[in-house]
């Protein structure tokens, strides 16, 4: 019987998420042969329509912002190579304290164990090696983010599958970097604040560098990365990020780094490699 190949599952909450935190590794991986699997766990709904119209003005239909997202996903998925999409399909719960985050079928609305239990379903599917999602607080304290966190440790749990989770973060330094190029481009940039989670104010976006456990070299796929963000174009919080340039983006965005929060294999750290000790 052959052996099984590697496998890394990206859980993430919309349409967008997989390509501004973790594009960077999906293509990377796919080009070194390794299986990859998208899982989305909303539909976006919540996000700009076409033309920017937002949620709640006149113009901004659901239905269409949905089948607009799903196609964008798929485009991203094709720039990024990525092996398999998975879609929950639950609703977009919008920001925190949006009277969406109530709504039957909200993602941010439904019980964590059946959710997780969907999921786990997918982790015996795939049985992926490394699994990577947000932290508690969702990165930024969106409450999708918040419950996609929550899923996957639950589905984690249920499985006890993979060999390395991981939570997507990112470096104060490269904060401050981001934060000089922008103002370089004339966006109005304030340096990243207290986030808003589900029980109040959360802790400062990212972590100070020596907190950083895996720093993965991605610089050979950021040209992949920026046409996977920029199949989602219609949501204009990317469009600071394509205002860059092609060039311009890979020079800042060639590494992607993460937090390790489950290892089977005892590879030292810090690391370089999602799969170091798996290979």
């Amino acid at each position: 019987m052959a052996e099984r190949g590697l496998t890394l599952m990206a859980v993430h909450a919309h349409p967008d998420d997989e390509a501004t935190s973790t594009g960077g590794v999906l293509a990377r991986y796919a080009a070194e042969g390794i299986t990859t699997v998208l899982v989305t766990c909303t539909d976006g709904g919540c996000g700009d329509g076409p033309g920017g119209v937002k949620p709640g003005d006149a113009g901004h239909d659901p239905a269409a912002v949905v089948a607009m997202r799903q196609a964008e996903l798929e485009a991203s998925c094709a720039a990024l190579k990525v092996s398999h999409l998975e879609t929950l399909g639950y609703a977009d719960s919008g920001m925190m304290g949006w009277s969406t985050n109530e709504l039957p079928g909200a993602f941010w609305n439904t019980p964590v164990a059946e959710a997780a239990q969907r999921l786990a379903e997918l982790i015996r599917r795939y049985r992926p090696d490394v699994v990577v999602t947000y932290d508690e607080n969702g990165f930024y304290g969106h409450p999708d983010h918040i419950q996609a966190h929550r899923i996957t440790m639950a589905a984690v749990e249920m499985t006890d599958i993979p060999a390395k989770v991981y939570w997507t973060t990112v470096p104060h330094t490269a904060f401050a970097e981001f934060g000089r190029v922008m103002k370089e481009l004339g966006v109005d940039w304030a340096e990243p604040a207290e986030t808003e989670g589900a029980d109040g104010p959360g802790p400062q976006l990212g972590l100070p560098d020596d907190e950083i456990t895996t720093w993965v070299d991605t610089s050979s796929y950021g040209a992949q990365k920026f046409d996977a963000l920029a199949a989602h174009a219609s949501q204009t919080e990317n469009i600071f990020f394509l205002r860059m340039g092609r060039d311009r983006f890979v020079e800042l965005m060639g590494r992607e780094t993460f937090v390790r929060v489950r290892d089977t294999t005892g590879a030292a750290l810090p690391e370089d490699d999602l799969f170091a000790g798996l290979r």
